[in-house]
């Protein structure tokens, strides 16, 4: 089990190495859309939640 998980993290950091240039390209301002976007679901499930109770 540790093999795999450190074989996996390891090949991500290399994939992720190899393709910086195409992440930056594609995904540029992608943090904010999941920060505001995530925190506004969270904000209306919570909400809903403290309308209707449990």
């Amino acid at each position: 089990m540790v093999f795999f998980v450190l074989a996996f993290g390891i090949l991500i950091y290399l994939s992720y190495k190899k393709d910086t240039g195409n992440h930056n390209r594609y995904y540029k301002g992608a943090g904010k859309k999941v920060l505001i976007y995530g925190g506004l679901i969270i904000a209306i499930f919570t909400a809903i939640r403290l309308i209707f109770g449990n």
